[in-house]
């Protein structure tokens, strides 16, 4: 009972965190995807039910509180945590390269199916554009942000695996 309430306040803070302080730290219009890190980070810890979970209520309060069609984001954060809880059994606790590595593809991921549905259905066809000024800056300013927050979500994790023994 713990974990569960622990782990949606931890999704609310993250959701109001995305939408108020990430845009103030924004560079030229690109923010770090703190979601992304949150969703990867324990669906690589605890595994892919987890990790799902994680994902499709971060998704799905992304969809209710910012966005106009509701469950495109709560999809895809769904299906990142699911994937990234692959991993799990190969997660070392003390290793970076593996959730830096997670990160990394899944916010690649996500931004060309976000472009791909967003932009390129519309009749935007510029995708190297798209690629070198968002995508890829992003991805690298969400790594820049993991070392900080994956700490943090590791330590909560941690914490409450002992809070559940």
């Amino acid at each position: 009972m713990k974990r569960r309430i622990v782990l949606a306040v931890l999704i609310v803070i993250c959701v109001l965190l995305q939408a108020t302080v990430c845009p103030m730290i924004a560079i030229g219009d690109i923010k770090p995807n703190l979601l992304i890190i949150l969703t990867v980070s324990f669906g690589l810890m605890r595994g892919r039910r987890e990790g799902m979970l994680i994902g499709f209520f971060c998704g799905l309060l992304t969809d209710i509180s910012f966005e106009s069609t509701l469950g495109f984001n709560a999809l895809m954060y769904l299906l990142v945590g699911y994937f990234s809880g692959y991993f799990f059994r190969i997660f070392y606790d003390d290793d970076i390269k593996t959730p830096l590595l997670l990160i990394s593809v899944s916010d690649l991921v996500y931004g060309i199916v976000q472009y791909g549905f967003r932009f390129l259905l519309r009749g935007r066809i510029n995708f190297p554009f798209y690629l070198g000024r968002i995508i890829l800056p992003e991805v690298v300013y969400t790594l820049i942000l993991t070392f900080v927050c994956y700490q943090i979500f590791y330590r909560i994790n941690h914490w409450l695996s002992f809070a559940d023994a």
